[in-house]
């Protein structure tokens, strides 16, 4: 289209760049994957009774690929499998945060990548990330067929210091672990005789120690011997491995050293004692200066303050 007389599309684009120095992260997460606790506490009430709660509940993919519950490891690893790809193919994100069916990818500091436009940033990954999602799923599920295809959101979040993005992932690793104690807790109540609606209703008010010392008390489970994956989620961060490229006339291997994905895991990914052992985190980020308590009011309405972050 350039210098054709069609140029002059090009001047509706929307002009949506993350303005430097602001930090870029996409945010990816599955649409209708799983049931989401704000919106079905929220919602119970517009059920006339548990059949159409049924319908909704069989629509969500999770159910209808029949994932374990409360958390399905094989579909966890299939997440985290996806976003190391994502890694390896868009050099300038350093660092990644996921749990469940969402996904955070953080790019270097100095980005320049497609001019830093949110709207272009944003296609491109929710588009790549749902390709490998759909390529990879015979590699983890060899004997479930795919029933029909996934659909991802994606969204472009604008962090304007280190401190913003200190606070976003603080608040996203708190989201991980209410959610994950949340689920715990419904499916036991479920698998001991209750219905969903009566699990709800009882979970309904009910703080983390409260749910704590239920698991403890009545099903015998110490939560903090679950999976560290489903209680922490999963970073991932790229390191120097020697890898073969070829072989010699001898036979001999020829190494060379490249980046690789690896994920690992901390109990407070925001904490200055995680962050700061990465010198490539402090390099192409900037280092966390001091470690964040709970997680503010504000810092909850983060999605939607856009003095914080940007959302196209």
């Amino acid at each position: 289209m350039a210098n054709s007389r069609y140029e002059y599309v090009k001047s509706f684009e929307v002009e949506d760049e993350v303005m430097f120095p602001n930090l870029v992260v996409v945010r990816i997460d599955g649409h209708d994957f799983r049931r989401r606790l704000c919106v079905l506490i929220n919602t119970l009430s517009y059920f006339d009774d548990d059949d159409d709660y049924d319908d909704v509940e069989r629509n969500m993919f999770s159910e209808v690929h029949e994932f374990v519950k409360p958390n399905d490891e094989i579909a966890l690893n299939l997440m985290n499998s996806c976003a190391a790809s994502v890694m390896e193919e868009f050099p300038d994100i350093v660092f990644s945060y996921g749990y469940s069916d969402e996904y955070s990818f953080v790019f270097k500091k100095t980005t320049k990548f497609y001019q830093r436009r949110a709207s272009k940033i944003q296609s491109l990954f929710v588009s790549f990330f749902t390709s490998v999602y759909v390529i990879k799923w015979k590699e983890f599920f060899p004997r479930k067929e795919l029933r029909y295809p996934p659909s991802f959101r994606a969204r472009v979040i604008c962090c304007a210091s280190i401190e913003v993005l200190q606070a976003y992932l603080s608040w996203r690793q708190n989201d991980c672990h209410m959610n994950n104690q949340h689920a715990t807790c419904l499916h036991e109540l479920v698998k001991h005789g209750k219905t969903e609606r009566e699990a709800y209703e009882f979970l309904k008010g009910t703080g983390k120690k409260e749910k704590h010392d239920l698991l403890f008390e009545q099903f015998g489970i110490n939560y903090e011997k679950l999976s560290v994956m489903v209680r922490q989620g999963s970073c991932i961060l790229k390191t120097q491995v020697e890898d073969i490229v070829k072989y010699n006339e001898n036979g001999a291997p020829i190494k060379r050293l490249r980046k690789k994905a690896s994920i690992v895991h901390s109990k407070n990914i925001a904490g200055k004692s995680f962050w700061n052992e990465h010198p490539k985190l402090l390099k192409e980020l900037g280092g966390f200066v001091n470690d964040i308590g709970k997680v503010e009011k504000e810092i909850n309405r983060i999605d939607s303050n856009r003095s914080a972050i940007q959302i196209p």
